[in-house]
């Protein structure tokens, strides 16, 4: 063995951060000091240099770093190997939420809105449209204005645009 290999050896494997120490010390972080952490990296390396003992700058600044992406993630949704207790709260009260009207009850109740191509599938089944389908930004009666009784002579319908110029 040459000289040069054990020297490199000799600095590229000592005093290595292992990934696996980083994210199971932040993991522990982020579930004992949840409400002490936030998603700002340097308000977390306070938290952690106040709870940690005897680990290097280097290993702590890790921590704090990936305490703060995982409450990014957090705030984003639950995390997968992260128990919190307002994490499994708020589980449960989701899972224990029942509407008062079911969700497609209410839709067809609020009437269902489709564009003008869905329309006329609809129509050309045959089946008929039901009542609850809407044509999205239906058309309503076109009014011409009117000056003492009768239609003003050259004027196009209120609402109606003009045609473009042709060239």
């Amino acid at each position: 063995v040459t000289v040069s290999v054990l020297y490199w050896f000799s600095r590229h494997s000592m005093g290595k951060i292992r990934t696996k120490t980083v994210k199971r010390a932040g993991k522990k972080m982020v579930e004992a000091h949840f409400n002490k952490l936030s998603r700002d990296f340097y308000v977390n390396k306070r938290v952690v240099l106040d709870n940690t003992v005897g680990t290097s700058k280097k290993l702590k600044n890790k921590i704090s770093g990936y305490a703060t992406h995982l409450m990014k993630r957090l705030a984003r949704g639950p995390v997968r190997g992260i128990s919190l207790k307002l994490q499994e709260e708020e589980r449960e009260r989701r899972l224990d939420f029942v509407p008062e009207v079911p969700f497609f009850q209410q839709k067809l109740q609020d009437g269902i809105t489709v564009d003008a191509s869905t329309h006329r599938m609809l129509k050309r089944l045959g089946t008929g449209v039901p009542r609850q389908v809407r044509l999205e930004g239906a058309v309503t009666k076109v009014t011409r204005p009117v000056r003492g009784g009768r239609p003003v002579r050259g004027a196009a319908p209120a609402g109606a645009r003009k045609a473009p110029a042709r060239k």
